[in-house]
């Protein structure tokens, strides 16, 4: 790696010139080149620049603005702000200071800061690889517009996200529930305290677009069970056909767990068995819904062929990304109802975009237009005090207030309401109190107590190994403890804790081999296989088959049925003693420890902490050398740049 790059004089970060900018095409590449081979940007990024050129384009300053926006893009965001840009270039790129310190990238972004908004936006508007004027009828690589510059695929995907929530919240109203039929399914509340589920619920039947989020244990899942009972049974008492329901989420696990909870709650509503027979009672995951194509971005379903779905409720919707949500809405029929179920404080979409954030921004606190407050009083009989509007997307969201899982004297309840407000005294506080399911370890350098803990947690599954019991037992057993951790490389990091925890566990004799194959090995599906039938997200363990003359295979977790696998047909799975908090998304465990990196990191944010923290059921234990990067990370928040809000808001000035 070279300790320095020289980079032509007018790139000096103090050169006073009163001259206007310029860069060369040959001088922005080189700079690019040398930015990819620090790590800064991808080499995708890279050779988008360099295809954009070979298309034609001759200015500097275009090229590099492309580079950026793909570099963006890799980071999750839908779109290159370009008065964020020109303003906070590194705040808004992110790019580390090392090793290059003051030499070439602050004085390149502060020269292409340089040209000014407005010279940057000329460029854009008359580049040929972007469209800027008419951008639904161009087909550029690039798209201008509202100062936001998007890669043609995220711009279309965003924009026919709006259009689809928009032709939902424009249909006729279906018809709204009776007081009687929510009172059957939901009884009184008190009369002092709004019932959120209710009103969640009352919201949902009068729509064709709802989302409802809250947190763990808020009853996301129960409130939906009533809403599908009762969308049934207004199809079914108005003479019509029963309506065809379906369930999804983003990934097996969460798709298996949807599963299992709506069959239990469902189980507990007093409902016909007429309209029992037509309740759903098996969730796949959406790429399975759309009929997901190997080797293709395409799906079977699309705006040609749509589902012949009624209703879709699609849960985990924080997980769902730009692209995939966008496919999601055009394979549905415009009268379709489209229910979104998640948490908003959750990490967003691995890949781009920050879908459920952005449709929830403008329901918090909650907001309704004065003809839904009047209609939700009516139909529920809670008094809604809350801010009015004039209507549009807030009237389509619902955020659940009252955890069920974590009481007043749950820790892990107090600390992620802590951590959600950003209220560093109030978590340092919760931490400090003793509170008997959450604890913090500082670990001295060179110490493994970590690792110990990880030891401990998988007793159970390695004692169910030992007494031969049943895979699924095996896999029931695995599931109540996991380790959690912010970075995947590193002394802290996935890669390396899955060594250290398996060869801490082959010392202790628990298993035969800490590397390879071996019995005992869990694994986390990394890709879909259509062929195998595993999905992203599915956990797998390496057990000796009865079957097969105890010859090892994998069995996997997928809720409803149990897979097996060979395992040298598993090329996309990793050893998940370890597991980032990222791929945590969608599952609950008893137990959980999180370790978190010894210095501060931009990875660490509310949105990380909160979700690794309401992984746990019972006992979470964060284990980190430095308090204090626990505690700076709640001043961090996970921003994605987007047009989202901004296109729903024009819907509600439509309205």
């Amino acid at each position: 790696m070279p300790a320095q790059f020289d980079l032509p004089a007018q790139f000096d970060l103090w050169n006073e010139s009163t001259t206007s900018p310029e860069l060369s095409v040959d001088e922005v590449l080189a700079t690019l080149e040398q930015w990819h081979e620090w790590g800064w940007l991808r080499a995708l990024d890279l050779h988008f620049a360099r295809f954009l050129q070979e298309l034609g384009e001759g200015r500097a300053e275009v090229l590099m603005l492309a580079a950026l926006t793909s570099h963006q893009a890799g980071r999750g965001h839908i779109c290159l702000v370009l008065s964020e840009l020109v303003a906070r270039p590194f705040e808004t790129l992110k790019l580390p200071p090392e090793p290059m310190g003051q030499q070439g990238a602050p004085a390149l972004l502060k020269t292409l800061a340089g040209y000014g908004l407005d010279c940057l936006e000329r460029a854009l508007a008359s580049a040929s690889v972007v469209d800027a004027v008419h951008p639904e009828s161009g087909s550029a690589p690039l798209v201008f517009e509202h100062g936001l510059l998007y890669l043609r695929r995220f711009w279309a995907s965003e924009r026919r996200i709006a259009h689809h929530i928009n032709v939902r919240m424009r249909s006729d109203t279906p018809g709204a529930p009776s007081s009687e039929a929510l009172a059957h399914l939901f009884g009184a509340s008190p009369s002092d305290e709004t019932d959120w589920q209710q009103v969640a619920c009352a919201l949902a039947l009068r729509q064709r677009f709802a989302v409802i989020s809250g947190g763990p244990g808020t009853g996301k899942t129960t409130t939906v069970a009533k809403l599908l009972v009762l969308l049934q049974q207004q199809s079914l008492a108005q003479g019509g056909e029963a309506l065809s329901i379906q369930m999804a989420a983003p990934t097996g696990k969460a798709a298996a767990r949807l599963t299992e909870s709506m069959a239990g709650a469902l189980t507990k509503l007093p409902v016909s068995e007429a309209v029992r027979a037509h309740l759903p009672r098996e969730a796949m995951t959406l790429h399975r819904l759309l009929g997901a194509r190997p080797d293709t971005r395409r799906f079977r379903f699309n705006e040609t062929h749509v589902l012949e779905t009624d209703v879709l409720l699609v849960d985990e919707a924080s997980m769902v990304d730009l692209e995939l949500m966008a496919a999601l809405m055009d394979a549905l029929k415009p009268r379709a109802r489209l229910i979104l179920l998640g948490d908003r404080d959750q990490l967003a979409s691995v890949e781009a975009g920050a879908i459920l954030g952005d449709i929830c921004a403008s329901a918090w606190p909650p907001a309704f237009s004065e003809s839904m407050c009047r209609y939700l009083e009516h139909t529920t009989g809670a008094d809604l005090t809350v801010t009015t509007h004039e209507g549009g997307i807030a009237d389509h969201v619902v955020v659940l207030q009252k955890s069920y899982r974590f009481s007043d004297h749950s820790g892990i309840g107090h600390l992620a309401r802590a951590i959600n407000q950003g209220d560093i005294a109030q978590a340092r506080a919760v931490v400090s109190k003793g509170f008997s399911d959450i604890a913090l370890t500082q670990i001295e350098a060179g110490e493994r107590t970590h690792v110990y803990l990880a030891v401990e947690g998988y007793r159970a599954y390695l004692e169910a190994i030992e007494a031969n019991a049943s895979p699924a037992e095996v896999l029931a057993a695995f599931q109540k403890y996991r380790m959690l951790c912010a970075l995947r490389q590193g002394d802290w990091g996935v890669e390396t804790l899955n060594e250290r925890i398996a060869e801490a566990l082959q010392a202790r004799g628990w298993i035969d081999q800490s590397s390879g194959w071996y019995v005992g090995r869990p694994v986390l599906i990394t890709r879909n296989d259509r062929q195998l039938g595993l999905y992203n997200g599915d956990i797998g363990i390496a057990l000796p088959d009865p079957a097969a003359e105890g010859r090892l295979r994998v069995f996997v977790d997928q809720g409803e049925r149990i897979r097996s696998v060979l395992p040298a047909r598993l090329t996309h799975a990793d050893t998940a003693f370890a597991m980032t908090v990222h791929k945590s998304q969608g599952s609950e465990f008893e137990t959980v420890t999180v370790v978190m990196p010894p210095s501060d990191s931009a990875i660490m944010t509310r949105e990380l902490l909160y979700t690794a923290l309401t992984r746990a059921r019972s006992m979470c234990t964060l284990c980190i050398a430095d308090t204090e990067v626990f505690f700076n990370a709640l001043t961090r928040r996970v921003q994605r740049s987007s047009g989202l809000s901004q296109r729903l808001g024009e819907l509600t000035d439509q309205r």
